[in-house]
């Protein structure tokens, strides 16, 4: 055992505690206010579902066009050499560095009916801003970074060298990407997926804005738990993020196991 063990594990518990654990658990000790009653009702409200289906859904399918996008995009910067691919390199992680409310407030100017981009979608009878498609295309814009440098680093650390025996060997370009790249990329690509879904679980500014928040239409779960919030209505919120909670961590503990045990299979093999 490595010296100072001891001492490194109880700093790890003590800032896990502190930064993670206590914070959530205020969380159960203010739902602990509501009877088992309380708490279905707070959840089960007609609003609060409409809101959950439409974070859920909308997270779900912006998280796998984040992979799909997030992939092409992975692959072009780890495999070509282009001018500008530099600055394109560092674009990639803009959306972590701008505010999200700056993100929300340039997304629904392009988007609105007089914007860039908006107003040749809405001659097409396609409108982004105020509607469920707005909200997915923020959030793509904030969980695409998360794929790509997820699956990045291995494209890079992946040799060409098994691409080219593979073709030698007369495969097909299909069936080195399903055999040979994307077996390699898998763990990564899940990883950026189910990064992008939680970060778009818990999306609040880039989304206020260009969602219009309307209920039972447009009204995303965070922005619910903040009215309830104003309202000083802390038991409802805490039930409600209490459900976002236990989503997120499902998919990170869901996560943790395929990884370790892709990580046995790759030791056994």
């Amino acid at each position: 055992m490595l010296p100072g063990f001891g001492l490194t594990l109880g700093y790890t518990m003590l800032y896990l505690s502190i930064i993670v654990l206590i914070p959530l658990s205020t969380l159960f000790v203010k739902t602990f206010h509501l009877t088992w009653v309380e708490f279905i009702g707070e959840v089960g409200n007609t609003r609060v579902l409409a809101s959950l289906r439409l974070t859920f859904c909308v997270s779900f399918v912006a998280a796998f066009l984040d992979v799909v996008f997030g992939v092409v995009v992975a692959w072009s910067l780890s495999r070509y050499s282009f001018p500008g691919k530099r600055i394109l390199d560092a674009l990639v992680d803009l959306p972590f560095a701008l505010p999200t409310a700056v993100a929300g407030i340039t997304l629904t100017t392009l988007y609105s009916e007089t914007g860039w981009f908006g107003r040749p979608l809405h001659a097409l009878g396609i409108d982004v801003a105020f509607t469920p498609l707005g909200i997915g295309v923020a959030l793509m814009f904030i969980g695409v970074p998360f794929v790509v440098r997820s699956v990045q680093p291995v494209l890079e650390d992946l040799d060409v060298e098994y691409e080219e025996a593979a073709a030698s060997l007369g495969a097909g370009r299909w069936y080195m990407i399903r055999r040979i790249i994307f077996s390699e990329i898998r763990p990564a690509v899940l990883t950026g997926f189910a990064l992008a879904f939680a970060r778009a679980l818990g999306e609040y500014g880039s989304v206020v804005f260009i969602s219009g928040n309307m209920p039972m239409r447009t009204e995303i779960t965070t922005l619910l738990i903040m009215i309830k919030l104003e309202q000083y209505d802390y038991a409802g919120a805490t039930a409600i993020a209490i459900i976002m909670l236990a989503a997120s961590f499902a998919m990170m503990l869901s996560l943790n196991a395929f990884q370790v045990r892709a990580t046995r299979r790759t030791a056994a093999s």
